[in-house]
């Protein structure tokens, strides 16, 4: 009979660890006390001074738990506290090891061996059972707004051991590695996460940082783990960032030197004061982050596809981008941005230039008298300062067809998260940053069962060619799965893509290896700053 590794016997090694470890720094700090440590500074020395970074950013932050909702403040401050199986470094576009090493042995059957050593900040160790622990929780909780919809494929994890996890897949997924790059697949202390609810206001992860406070809605603050073994160990002590309400407010803290970074939420009036006044680094990258207008089929208006056509067949992205934007943004035609693999242009394919008379056509056609009145959500600070200049031009476009009745509403966030959700708005601004850049991750949040934009919208065919385009080993014909998926959504437009962005970040002059903390995904590690 062989032996059986219950949770109980888990947590009575790993405490036993946890009290090993504090004997051996015990002992430590003894024999410093002994004699002195050639390789340290007398008592009567000064320590070095602490390497503190201030960040700023209107980014509002829902969760510091890696299983609630998935948006990019929650992520940026995940993606620094927390370590992943693998991960995606600027200079390799593919995984490489974080945590663990990883193979497929078959199709279906994903292997990760674990570092030996690796541990939280609490002192406990990182084992396979987090990692399963991790998974299984995360699936279980399936948080609206989360990312659980993205491991549909995993059938299970499975501990053969104390450094070994298993994956096995319901069927093949060649995007498995990339998504264990992911924020959502971060690696959680078990013994500190409760298995059926999210933790609201604490974390502990393994990553480059811990957090040593927070303040929801203020500020965290988060200190450099030297515990961490991975390629992002912190050159920097501690991260301060203060979350704002404002661009005004951002842009006053970096003049003010009250922030030496800043990331997220300038609006394009305030960066090129910024660029102008010369005083300031600033910094532009590109960015995989993308902008739309979602229907929302709880609606007995989004639910008639002439309507949705016809708001598609009237609206100017180029206006949007000009007014809304100075340029700082580029239209897009899908939801998938250019330079992806099968993109095409469905949406100026489909419907050409923005075109009154063929908008009424549409309605026309369906039996609709106009105007039809749609209520569009917004929200004011997570999307920028552009947002409320959006959602007007939006309405004027609309309202200038004589086809179309708009009423605004809007919400803070993340209030407007659960009323968009719950289809309290026809339509509604949202914004969207893929979790790995491939044109399947653009395409998944709106045509899954379950994705992460619950808007209502099913479609079979939709569903078809997302799992084959998934299994599909062929390149070309993947492609061309991708192609026809894109002009599916194209003609039904349960959401319409509007533009396609760009990262600004802004730092004090001498803040160091800047542009090294961007990421096409909108992610920013803090890890490579210095002063």
């Amino acid at each position: 009979m062989g032996v059986f590794w219950g949770s109980e016997m888990v947590t009575v090694i790993k405490r036993r660890a946890v009290w090993l470890a504090a004997v051996g720094v015990l002992a430590g700090s003894l024999a410093a006390c002994g004699k002195p440590n050639a390789n340290h500074p007398s008592q009567g020395g000064t320590a070095p001074k602490e390497m503190a970074i201030k960040v700023a950013t209107t980014d509002a932050v829902s969760s510091l738990d890696p299983a609630g909702p998935y948006d990019i403040g929650s992520r940026t401050l995940q993606a620094n506290l927390y370590q992943t199986l693998l991960t995606i470094l600027p200079d390799k576009p593919t995984p490489v090891p974080d945590a663990a090493d990883c193979q497929y042995d078959a199709p279906t059957t994903y292997t990760c061996s674990l570092k030996d050593g690796l541990t939280f900040p609490n002192g406990h160790e990182l084992e396979s059972s987090d990692v399963k622990f991790s998974f299984d929780r995360m699936l279980r909780l399936k948080t609206p707004g989360g990312a659980a919809a993205l491991f549909s494929s995993v059938a299970s994890v499975s501990t053969p051991d104390r450094l070994t996890a298993v994956f096995t897949l319901k069927k093949p997924d060649a995007r498995l590695p990339y998504l264990l790059t992911t924020t959502a697949a971060s690696i959680v202390d078990e013994q500190f996460y409760p298995a059926g609810k999210l933790l609201s206001d604490n974390a502990m992860g393994s990553g480059p940082y811990q957090l040593k406070s927070y303040k929801a809605g203020s500020e965290a603050v988060l200190g450099k783990f030297k515990g961490y073994r991975g390629p992002r160990a912190a050159q920097n002590d501690t991260i301060e960032v203060s979350l704002l309400t404002t661009a005004a407010a951002l842009e006053h803290a970096l003049k003010t030197g009250k922030a030496d970074f800043g990331v997220h939420g300038f609006g394009p009036s305030a960066l090129d004061r910024l660029r102008a006044d010369g005083k300031l680094q600033v910094v532009d990258a590109g960015s995989a982050e993308i902008r739309f207008f979602s229907f929302h089929m709880a609606s007995l208006v989004s639910r008639k596809p002439a309507v949705r056509r016809a708001v598609a067949q009237l609206i100017d992205r180029p206006a949007i981008a000009k007014k809304a934007y100075g340029d700082h943004v580029t239209p897009l035609y899908s939801v998938v941005p250019p330079g992806f693999a099968g993109q095409v242009d469905a949406f100026r394919t489909q419907y050409k230039d923005p075109n009154k008379t063929a908008a009424a056509a549409i309605l026309r056609e369906a039996g609709i008298t106009a105007p039809v009145t749609l209520t569009v959500g917004w929200t004011p600070v997570q999307y920028g300062a552009g947002a409320k200049a959006e959602v007007l031009e939006l309405k004027r476009q609309l309202e200038a067809s004589g086809l179309f009745k708009v009423v605004l509403k809007s919400a803070e966030w993340p209030r407007y998260q659960q009323l968009a959700r719950a289809g309290a708005y026809d339509l509604y601004q949202a914004g969207f940053i893929p979790d790995y850049l491939d044109s399947g991750d653009y395409l998944q949040p709106f045509v899954r069962d379950g994705g992460l934009f619950q808007n209502g919208y099913r479609n079979s065919a939709a569903n078809k060619l997302m799992d084959q385009q998934i299994a599909e080993q062929n390149q070309l014909e993947r492609e061309a799965l991708l192609t026809g998926l894109q002009n599916l959504l194209a003609q039904e437009a349960p959401v319409i893509p509007v533009w396609q962005g760009r990262q600004t970040v802004v730092a004090a002059q001498g803040i160091e290896n800047v542009g090294k903390t961007l990421d096409p995904l909108s992610f920013v590690y803090f890890s490579p700053l210095r002063k």
